[in-house]
């Protein structure tokens, strides 16, 4: 927020000086419809230079309110939009563990929904509440110069009315923060049961997974109708407590004796006063509203604070490459995604230059795992990896590409063309180096087939599983990195489709130093066989 200010100086002083002009204005109007209706009590009439006057104050008081409100809603849109490029920047900064501990799901929940919520704290929260406080007070000064009975009446009601409001905040606080994790739990649920809806399906867990899905909403609806109950309430206590105390003035003010003297007013200053009454709890009815919203936009504010206290990826110095050294070192490596749960236990490998080594072990053993130790994504709880001498997470991001190419088990698109999916947008591999990884995989007559060639934009419905994977392939191979990770990318595939893979995975191999988890590729090529043993439950 302390950013947006910075940025936007001159907007937020135009904003302070609606908000100050609109409390002002909010109190002249009826000071004026007070003397207009006593000059009527005493057979004057009313000039139309005054009525001119009285409607001049009317459109200006509607103006400034109209400004200020549009002011407070253009300013929260910037503060969300700086806040959603803090979070996007924080992302990042946020090392590959982040990502294992958080879901999808909840981190989108946390960059649409809750900064949503901030947004509103702005347009009808937090600065709202500070504009009805201010036309309270200058309300209430007003009204004691007019009716100390009724400023004192006033003063009375007022401290229960604010114990009752600070008792809805702290329901409303609770219920909102509930409701929030429960949305993030139904957000985090739908991508996991869409990715694995084949298992789901095949270990008969349909009931399980509805079972689950319907608890996490449940709980967002108790969240949100226990914070709709005190919402619900809170206005019609406002609007009865302000017709009490407008009863009550006029009960004792027409009573005569002292009563009359501490209540007594004018006809007009009786009808500004009432239109006082009114004013001071329209804030008041208003702040109920706030109130949920601001409560809202805290519980949010919370998720927000703390995703962006994560512990970020350690900022090491640049490693040096040494191509002296082997270019894939792993001494005594234990690791595991939970450090309760060891996946590799004192694992250790090294490869020569133009080696090619193939893991093998059951599924679960950590075969995928130890490729992204590799690439630096996680770190070793114990032992030492290394490429060319240097720690994986120290090469930079530049080089990255330049020393190993991976090809992933699941293709991973982004948005683009076909030539893009080769590239990944990176202005090194230029077009000679496209051309040349599309002949390596066999691709050219896939590519000369599509409407636009390598600029068609890609989908997945207009290509094969086998050709996905081939394009998979010459990603990694377009960047002629001097280290090939192959994962297995041979699985469900028809032999024809598999032999044409295996032809561009011999083809990519050449000259490289290859490690892969293909078992098929091994049969094809040879190598050295290593062996990964799985960790006992």
């Amino acid at each position: 927020m302390n950013t947006s200010i910075r940025k936007n100086s001159g907007m937020t002083i135009l904003m302070l000086a609606s908000i100050i002009g609109s409390v002002i204005l909010a109190v002249i109007p009826p000071l004026v419809l007070g003397r207009l209706v006593d000059s009527l009590a005493e057979g004057s009439g009313i000039s139309l230079q005054n009525a001119l006057y009285y409607f001049l104050l009317l459109v200006l008081s509607g103006f400034l309110e109209s400004l200020r409100g549009g002011l407070i809603t253009i300013f929260g849109q910037k503060v969300t939009h700086q806040l959603r490029s803090d979070l996007a920047a924080k992302l990042q900064r946020l090392p590959a563990s982040a990502f294992a501990e958080k879901g999808s799901g909840e981190t989108g929940s946390l960059f649409v929904n809750d900064v949503n919520t901030v947004e509103t704290l702005f347009d009808e929260g937090i600065i709202s509440m500070f504009t009805d406080l201010a036309e309270i007070v200058s309300i209430l000064f007003v009204i004691f110069t007019r009716s100390s009975g009724l400023g004192i009446l006033l003063l009375i009601a007022l401290p229960f009315l604010f114990l009752l409001t600070r008792h809805f905040q702290k329901s409303m606080l609770k219920a909102q923060k509930n409701y929030r994790e429960a949305v993030a739990r139904t957000a985090q649920q739908i991508p996991e049961s869409l990715k694995n809806h084949r298992l789901i399906r095949v270990l008969n867990l349909e009931r399980y997974m509805a079972s689950r899905y319907n608890h996490a909403i449940q709980d967002g609806f108790d969240a949100m109708e226990k914070s709709n109950f005190y919402d619900s309430i809170y206005s019609p206590i406002i609007l009865t407590v302000s017709a009490l105390i407008t009863a009550i003035m006029m009960i004792l003010s027409a009573s005569g004796g002292r009563w009359q003297a501490f209540f007594g007013m004018s006809v007009g200053t009786a009808v500004a006063v009432i239109a006082y009454v009114g004013k001071i709890f329209d804030p008041l009815e208003s702040i109920g509203m706030e109130i949920q919203n601001i409560q809202s936009a805290a519980a949010g504010l919370v998720r927000i604070r703390t995703f962006l206290n994560l512990p970020e990826e350690a900022s090491l110095e640049d490693g040096m490459i040494d191509e002296s050294k082997p270019p894939v070192f792993a001494e005594h490596v234990t690791f595991g995604y939970d450090p309760e749960t060891i996946i590799l236990n004192d694992f250790s490998l090294e490869l020569k230059q133009g080696e090619m080594a193939t893991l093998i072990g059951r599924t679960g053993a950590g075969k995928s795992t130890f490729f992204k130790l590799l690439l630096g994504l996680y770190e070793p709880q114990k032992g030492k990896i290394s490429i060319y001498g240097a720690e994986p997470a120290t090469i930079r991001e530049q080089d990255r590409r330049l020393l190993f190419g991976y090809a992933e088990q699941q293709f991973h698109p982004i948005p683009g063309t076909i030539r893009d999916q080769i590239t990944l947008n990176d202005p090194r591999i230029n077009e000679e180096k496209v051309q040349k990884a599309i002949d390596l995989c066999n691709l050219r007559m896939v590519v000369q087939s599509l409407p636009e060639g390598l600029d068609t934009p890609y989908e997945s419905a207009s290509l094969s599983q086998g050709q996905i994977q081939l394009l998979s392939i010459a990603r990694a191979a377009a960047a002629d990195p001097k280290i090939l990770l192959l994962d297995e990318i041979t699985a469900n595939l028809d032999s024809n489709t598999e032999a044409a893979l295996m032809t561009a995975m011999k083809n990519a191999s050449k000259d490289r130093t290859v490690l892969s988890i293909s078992h098929r590729l091994y049969e094809e090529a040879g190598g050295r066989k290593i062996s990964i043993q799985a960790q006992p439950d």
